[in-house]
């Protein structure tokens, strides 16, 4: 068995920036979505890379909340991680943003990936889990 032990703002920060891609879930047509996206931490926002004709370019054109997720799992050990940020999606539309958000944000699947999606971290979410002491 694990525990779950609750973590800390900075802590939940820290770790989603140790991982290179998480999942973001948005609503499309009245329904929750979910698409995997690599993603950096920046100035408290998370960045994310997409096209503005996809279904999640959309929803941040309009300023929707949205949930950002990411974790580390270790099943053998019963260990990991997850943080769930929360925050308005908004299209990032400064020049001297873009251009430094495309040297640090590489696309790791095919087809256009034009635009940046910044969330803001207005409220986020961690836990450890752990094993217990039973376990080891």
């Amino acid at each position: 068995m694990a525990r779950l032990s609750p973590l800390g703002p900075e802590k939940c920060l820290s770790l989603l920036a140790s991982v290179p891609f998480g999942r973001v879930v948005f609503t499309q047509r009245a329904l929750p979505a979910i698409r995997p996206v690599n993603h950096i931490v920046d100035q408290g926002h998370v960045v994310i890379r997409t096209s503005l004709g996809s279904g999640l370019g959309a929803v941040a054109g309009a300023g929707t909340v949205v949930a950002y997720e990411a974790d580390a799992i270790d099943p053998d050990a019963r260990s990991g991680w997850s943080v769930v940020v929360t925050g308005v999606a908004r299209v990032v539309t400064e020049r001297d943003e873009i251009a430094r958000y495309e040297s640090l944000l590489r696309p790791w699947v095919d087809g256009p990936r034009d635009s940046f999606i910044r969330i803001p971290v207005e409220l986020v979410t961690g836990y450890a889990m752990e094993p217990t002491a039973a376990d080891g």
